[in-house]
């Protein structure tokens, strides 16, 4: 593992991680019935799924032109990080209508 595939494995952990917890704070919001507050976590966590794409773009655009890219323990977590990120903005924003449904009742 080199410096410069870490550079790209790196902000795919970050960026994934940061995710979550902007969903997570997303659905507390919701659950006290701060829509805009939840709808704002909620950009932020879109946001950096989109920033942690990027480096996964880079990583895949290599293997296609042929370049040898590494698998490691390293490339594994960050895939991880991101995927669980993905997933839990999915959650979130299903689980913030559902709040907004029962703020209605």
């Amino acid at each position: 593992m080199n410096d410069e595939q870490m550079a790209v494995i790196m902000p795919l952990i970050i960026f994934g991680g940061e995710a979550k917890s902007s969903a997570i704070e997303a659905i507390r919001a919701a659950k006290e019935s701060d829509f805009d507050k939840a709808d704002e976590r909620i950009e932020a966590a879109s946001k950096a799924i989109v920033e942690a794409h990027h480096g996964q773009t880079e990583l895949l655009t290599k293997a296609a032109n042929g370049e040898e890219v590494a698998v490691s323990i390293y490339m594994v977590h960050a895939q991880d990080h991101l995927m669980t990120g993905i997933e839990f903005v999915d959650l979130a924003r299903e689980i913030i209508e559902l709040y907004k449904v029962i703020a209605k009742k």
